[in-house]
């Protein structure tokens, strides 16, 4: 029998209903919301740049994509592809925990936490988050876990589900600190079976995972994110743009950089040289969406830079938020979901992950 731990602290939520509830009473606001009420209150902050219309088109917006997602859940948690399963049903649960919910509270709190269970019976003994027979190129998978098990680890509640992801995440971080290149980057797979190749994307994945695990509580070795952050340097042009590799240098890739920036932020990198010219080459290539559209991988590219933008100030992020949010409404499937030149979760969770910044649920991409 599991026995809930003793909670010793109020949840992020808790705590943000808790201060509606206290406004209110200031205010003169009703503070007997309905359940369904209090939620949507709480996930859609208060902007003044946007009307209420327009925000309550967004979360419509959002409602269904979520509604869509957990349609499309497999039995036995996970969103099927058979080459990258573990990545996108990590990305998915991100999209759902982005709503508010947890794997013990909340619209979604089942589906997260099926997508949890499946997760937690794809580890493997050496630290590893996937299959490496069934998964190409593992490591994104694995990075994209050790950062959807992170964001659940902080709210939840089961000691004994606790304790497990707790030493899954520290197996996790082993295996990634093991696979690293010693370029500092790291291939589609373990340096431990190919030491011959390394990419940024890859990269990007496992470090904002490691970030993730560190900032849950997990020891991670402060050398693996140091020598991450000189790969990113490393793959820099004089444009500030990021190549695709230490070993293939060629030209500014635009997903790549915005990708690399984010993950700088995450390492706590705002103001160093290298990110100054990193986000004055993201600007000029992606702030226009229009121009944007140019450039392969439109979703993974913009659910990077979404994460950049949102770093910068209020003004900044309002303005591509409305831009951003309104272009993804009007390519919304009337099912719910986005279509793109990948699985439909996939691009879905991308999408649902760029319009839920504003909760700041989740510590990763909390400023």
């Amino acid at each position: 029998m599991r026995i809930p731990r003793k909670q010793s602290r109020i949840s992020r939520r808790k705590f943000l209903a808790g201060s509606i509830l206290t406004s209110s009473a200031i205010t003169g606001m009703s503070p007997w919301l309905s359940t369904g009420a209090m939620a949507r209150f709480v996930a859609t902050p208060f902007s003044k740049s946007s009307p209420i219309s327009q925000q309550n088109i967004w979360q419509d917006s959002i409602d269904r994509g979520l509604t869509w997602m957990v349609s499309s859940q497999s039995r036995t948690g996970n969103w099927n592809h058979d080459s990258y399963s573990t990545a996108i049903t990590a990305l998915a649960g991100l999209a759902l925990v982005c709503s508010g919910s947890t794997t013990i509270q909340g619209q979604y709190s089942e589906p997260i936490r099926k997508a949890v269970d499946f997760l937690v019976s794809r580890c493997r003994n050496n630290g590893l988050i996937g299959d490496p027979q069934r998964d190409d190129r593992y490591t994104y998978g694995h990075g994209f876990a050790m950062l959807f098990l992170s964001q659940v680890l902080g709210e939840e509640e089961d000691a004994d589900r606790r304790e497990e992801l707790v030493e899954i995440l520290t197996r996790a971080v082993e295996f990634s600190a093991n696979a690293q290149m010693p370029t500092g980057g790291w291939g589609y797979v373990s340096s431990q079976e190919n030491e011959t190749f390394d990419e940024g994307s890859t990269t990007i994945t496992q470090v904002q995972g490691l970030r993730g695990c560190r900032n849950a509580g997990i020891v991670v070795p402060k050398e693996a994110i140091e020598k991450a952050r000189q790969y990113i340097y490393d793959c820099k042009n004089a444009d500030g743009g990021i190549s695709y590799s230490t070993q293939t240098r060629g030209s500014s890739r635009q997903a790549i950089t915005a990708a690399s920036l984010a993950c700088l932020y995450n390492a706590g990198d705002y103001d160093s040289q290298h990110t100054s010219e990193m986000w004055e080459y993201c600007q000029k290539h992606l702030h226009n969406l229009e121009q944007g559209e140019q450039y392969g991988h439109w979703n993974y590219t913009y659910l990077y830079y979404s994460q950049v933008v949102y770093r910068q100030s209020q003004e900044i992020w309002e303005e591509f938020r409305d831009r951003i949010c309104n272009l993804l409404v009007t390519r919304q499937k009337a099912t719910g979901q986005w279509d793109g030149d990948i699985d439909p979760a996939y691009v879905t969770s991308c999408n649902l992950i760029i319009m839920q910044l504003d909760n700041g649920y989740l510590p990763i991409f909390q400023r």
